[in-house]
């Protein structure tokens, strides 16, 4: 099966294609990129959708919303990141990091007072601190093996459990619609009082436990949200559904399985 996920070479997305023994593995230069190519029916995608210590993927959670694709599956991944550099620590004057991994090692980073430049991803990052001189870059082992710079710093994350959870896409859903997890996207018809009460009211009546929630902008003006929901399934989860689309407008983004990732 053809996978696409984010690249160049030594990103922790490509590491976990390579992980699953995806073949072939499409590298695609941004989140955004990956979304439109399962779209146009490439392959199915690996994105990372949360972080346990910088949350949500931006990235991600508006593809989910502008693409009409369905999550078939989901993995963990231990993330650890590493300072690398061809000069000394106290020769830098400049780090290049991804947004996501700049959260995950704020506290060391904060430490050095040293500008850092965001990049699309772990590997670009490598590349663009090969290329600068007095740089760094954070990434993973992988990727510094890949790209040649020396780590001098090892697990500058600020969680030693620092986890990224993944998420497959594709366009046709998963076959087994009673997974044990399921997401669900709303987007409210309305703004008024007490509609997200309401909304959480439908499963809290029914026991249904919510895994997580999170709002997005919905790019529709200020003050305007579209909100991503996980839960557990049970019996009354498609009865609390049809409740839902009497209230809202809803679209299930799919339910799933948990794939264990090889260590």
């Amino acid at each position: 099966m053809t996978v696409i996920t984010l690249g160049p070479e030594g990103t922790f997305s490509h590491e976990l294609a390579l992980r699953l023994k995806s073949n072939p593995v499409i590298l695609e230069p941004t989140i955004h990129s990956i979304f439109a190519s399962v779209a146009a029916g490439k392959g199915d995608g690996i994105v990372p959708i949360e972080n346990s210590e910088a949350g949500g993927v931006g990235e991600t959670l508006d593809g989910l919303t502008k693409y009409h694709l369905s999550i078939t599956a989901e993995m963990y991944m231990p993330v650890h990141h590493n300072f690398a550099s061809l000069v000394p620590l106290d020769k830098i004057r400049v780090i290049y990091a991804h947004p996501q991994t700049h959260e995950q090692c704020s506290t060391w980073l904060e430490q050095w007072q040293v500008p850092v430049i965001h990049t699309s991803s772990n590997a670009s990052s490598a590349i663009e601190a090969k290329k600068t001189p007095n740089a760094g870059a954070i990434l993973s082992v992988s990727a510094a093996a890949i790209y040649k710079l020396p780590i001098l710093v090892e697990h500058i994350e600020n969680n030693p459990g620092n986890t990224t959870r993944f998420v497959r896409i594709a366009t046709v859903a998963c076959a087994d619609t009673r997974s044990g997890k399921c997401s669900l996207l709303i987007d409210p018809d309305t703004d008024r009082a007490g509609l997200l009460y309401d909304l959480l009211g439908v499963f809290a009546r029914r026991k249904i436990n919510l895994t997580r929630i999170e709002s997005r902008p919905s790019k529709k003006g200020i003050g305007k949200y579209v909100f991503f929901l996980d839960y557990a399934v049970n019996e009354c989860t498609d009865e609390a559904l049809r409740e839902l689309r009497e209230i809202t407008t809803i679209r299930n983004l799919g339910c799933y399985p948990k794939i264990e990732v090889p260590i």
